[in-house]
């Protein structure tokens, strides 16, 4: 009897125990159901993982494209100890950039932006959070608001008109040199990098380069390899274990192009301090280091955020400037003009509009672009081919969440292939064809701003770039008073050349030569700088 009175309750323990975890394997099993895995890619290497796919010779947007015709539009890879979300699909990056906006928000830790980043000041690659929060409101409204763009239009305008008359002043002189023509060869890669460095360097500091600048080459280098890294699947961002071994010298590397341009803007920095203490500053034409100065000095901790020192804030915000500007300007209007002379019924038809509108007696305006309604298009045709940046900089989730109906854990990296989606032929009749037209037709009503997600060349989303609006006048402005200026012509009768090189922004591989001769007289070019 004792030992059946003993073991009842040992018998309800157990019943109940079993019931408990009956219950326990029956939740995981349903909760095991519910969970759906992105499909991944095959062909992982230990370790590594796919990275040795990303570091080839193959482009990285072409190769994550091919991936996608395999596995869909939204699928995975492993990226050392990391796990990639790639989405190529304009729905699914509307879950990524709506839905799950927030959870997508904040960035990995990378050495470029450890190193070069000033210690992730640089708001653009910095964590999500109060930090991040309180520069981009600065950045939004007082570097980037329509007010401060339109008040910088003379930068713009001035520095354009220069390179336009210096262009036009070639030709006088090859004509009057004997040649017979009054026509120069421009190789344009460079060109658009000395114009685009001109407005932005004197937009953010006041400062102005001539051709062969020894700091403006310095500057073109440090920028050059700044993006090459922001493009480089660096080993130890993926594997951190091995870190210390400096793979490939990328630190040591970043280490010295990041000294050098804190150089030359810590030297930008010191001239306009001594400029304000000696009551020389001009009130009217306040650059951006003037703003950062005057928002650092004046301000409370509340709206200018002390997670760095005000001059690292300073300095960081001025090197985004730089780099969000630079070469992603530079790279689209090359590949605009690439478009143009390998379409020359485009260029035609692009001339006539800025005939009609604006005439040959005087230089285009900012004020003019928007009745130029087909240059637009063009320049939106030329974003959707060659987006700024084909793969965007990477995301990181903060959470758990469902894209595409897929589970996905908290840690996975997000990169949106632009390139894809941006050529989805569910979404563009002939997606790979140069066709300016479909957005003044069909495809009308689609614009720049992150809302339309088959087409988004500067992001969408909390993190989209804030510079959008800097940068469209720029791009229109330098590419209307070219079509406007000149006849431009290819040096043979062969298509340009139209292989890339990618370092985040995808360049053009091989140098553009252009024959230009004059369509305006040169007096017109009369710069108020």
């Amino acid at each position: 009897m004792e030992s059946l009175h003993l073991s009842f309750p040992i018998l309800t323990v157990s019943i109940v125990f079993l019931v408990f975890l009956s219950r326990i394997l029956i939740q995981k099993r349903a909760k095991s159901s519910k969970t759906k895995n992105p499909p991944q890619a095959k062909g992982a290497w230990p370790v590594i993982g796919h990275l040795h796919l990303l570091g080839g010779s193959s482009l990285p947007h072409r190769v994550l494209s091919n991936l996608a015709d395999t596995l869909g539009p939204v699928y995975t890879i492993k990226l050392g100890v990391r796990q990639a979300l790639v989405v190529s699909n304009p729905e699914i990056a509307k879950e990524c950039f709506t839905t799950n906006d927030k959870v997508f928000a904040s960035r990995p830790k990378s050495l470029v932006s450890a190193i070069m980043g000033y210690d992730y000041s640089m708001f653009p690659l910095s964590e999500y959070g109060e930090y991040w929060r309180q520069m981009r409101k600065i950045a939004t409204v007082e570097l980037f608001s329509q007010r401060r763009v339109e008040m910088l239009k003379y930068v713009r305008e001035s520095e354009v008109r220069t390179f336009m008359k210096e262009i036009n002043e070639t030709c006088v002189r090859n004509k009057e040199g004997g040649d017979g023509s009054s026509m120069a060869k421009v190789e344009m890669r460079e060109f658009f990098a000395n114009l685009v460095l001109n407005i932005i360097t004197r937009t953010i500091g006041g400062k102005r380069y001539s051709p062969g600048d020894k700091e403006a080459v310095e500057i073109h280098a440090v920028v050059r390899k700044f993006f090459e890294y922001l493009g480089t699947f660096v080993v130890s961002d993926f594997i951190p274990y091995v870190k210390f071994l400096d793979l490939g010298g990328h630190a040591k590397g970043m280490e010295v192009a990041a000294k050098e341009m804190d150089d030359i803007i810590e030297g930008w920095l010191q001239e306009h301090r001594k400029r304000r203490e000696s009551g020389e500053q001009n009130e009217e034409k306040q650059d951006f280091l003037d703003i950062l100065i005057s928002i650092g000095e004046g301000s409370s901790t509340e709206a200018f955020p002390l997670d760095f020192d005000r001059d690292t804030i300073i300095r960081s915000t001025s090197l985004v400037m730089i780099t969000a500007g630079f070469d992603s300007t530079a790279v689209t209007l090359t590949w605009a003009i690439v478009l143009l002379l390998n379409n020359p019924e485009t260029l035609k038809l692009a001339q006539e509009e800025m005939d009609l509108h604006v005439g040959r007696e005087r230089p285009v305006e900012e004020s003019d672009i928007k009745h130029l309604v087909y240059l637009q298009a063009i320049m939106k045709e030329t974003l959707r081919l060659y987006p700024p940046a084909p793969i965007s900089i990477t995301h990181e989730s903060t959470d758990d969440c469902i894209v595409g109906g897929y589970t996905v854990p908290k840690g996975t990296l997000f990169i949106a292939n632009l390139w894809k989606l941006q050529r989805d032929s569910n979404y563009w009749s002939d997606p790979y064809k140069f066709r300016p037209e479909r957005f003044m037709t069909d495809q009308k009503g689609i614009d720049l701003k992150g809302q339309h997600y088959e087409f988004l060349p500067f992001g969408s989303g909390r993190r989209m770039c804030p510079g959008i609006y800097f940068a469209l006048p720029s791009l229109h402005l330098i590419l209307a008073s070219l079509i406007q200026g000149f006849e431009l012509a290819k040096p043979s009768k062969e298509p340009v050349d139209m292989s890339e090189i990618f370092r985040l922004t995808n360049n053009k591989a091989t140098p553009l030569e252009v024959i230009f001769s004059p369509r305006l007289s040169n007096n017109l070019y009369n710069v108020d700088a």
